[in-house]
């Protein structure tokens, strides 16, 4: 049996009823150049290699490629690319003008920041379809003024529609997290909802709007912004950040700007 790596954050998907979803979902066709984060010890590759008959692999494991290597061989041509994915350059296996189909479960240690890293690379990418923390995706999907609203939401919502499929529970995997986990579906926009002129001024602004959420804007902004520039923009500075939907921030950047 392969042994878990909790550097790695490993939890293998082994319900075969829920694999078979996530395939259905995914829908792979030969045509399409899929590539898949973290593929351990192939539970999901393999069947969509049997789709696709060639395919690239990301992952960190040697014990795992050693394994995948092996299990692979006589299904398809599957590319492994032994690296970690925070370091690798994903748009680099984009060779014509295909775009790459990303799929894969996310280690939970990592998710929020791969997902920045991606949207860097957001032009090579048609769509993405990871299992996440549930938690993850419910602050990717909220809308304002609820609970899971915040940060996260706001910082996507320039570059992806998110899609939150369908939930996993933890006797899915091996071991079992401690968490429900959900596939969500990323898709870049071909044109974004709204524009972000200045990248790290909008940032700055989500970053001190929502620093203490129950604090109304002229006070969590004060630092950046007067109550007078707020209001110029269009905003009630006696309002709270979690209130506001996400092109509102862009507004206010743009105000500061």
């Amino acid at each position: 049996m392969h042994p878990i790596r909790k550097r790695f954050g490993q939890h293998f998907l082994c319900d075969q009823a829920v694999i078979d979803h996530i395939v259905s979902v995914i829908d792979p066709q030969p045509s399409e150049h899929l590539v898949e984060i973290g593929p351990g010890l192939g539970a999901l590759t393999l069947p969509v290699l049997a789709h696709v008959h060639q395919m690239d692999a990301i992952e960190i494991d040697r014990d795992a490629i050693a394994a995948l290597k092996v299990s692979s061989a006589s299904t398809g041509t599957l590319r492994i690319h032994e690296a970690d994915v925070l370091k690798f350059d994903i748009g680099s296996l984009r060779h014509d003008e295909k775009l790459l189909r990303l799929i894969g479960n996310l280690p939970y240690n990592i998710s929020t920041p791969l997902i920045f890293k991606l949207i860097e690379q957001r032009t090579h990418f048609r769509d993405m379809h990871f299992m996440l923390q549930k938690e993850v995706v419910d602050r990717m999907a909220a809308s304002p003024d609820t609970e899971h609203y915040g940060r996260l939401t706001v910082m996507l919502a320039p570059w992806l529609k998110v899609q939150p499929l369908f939930d996993i529970g933890p006797e899915a995997f091996r071991p079992p997290p401690k968490v429900i986990s959900t596939v969500v579906r990323l898709t870049p926009y071909d044109k974004p909802p709204f524009s972000i002129h200045d990248y790290g001024l909008f940032s700055r602004v989500v970053m001190a709007a929502f620093s203490q959420r129950r604090k109304t804007l002229r006070n969590a902004l004060r630092t950046l912004m007067t109550s007078e520039q707020i209001e110029a923009a269009g905003i009630d500075p006696g309002l709270r950040a979690e209130v506001l939907p996400p092109e509102s921030f862009a507004t206010l950047a743009l105000q500061l700007q």
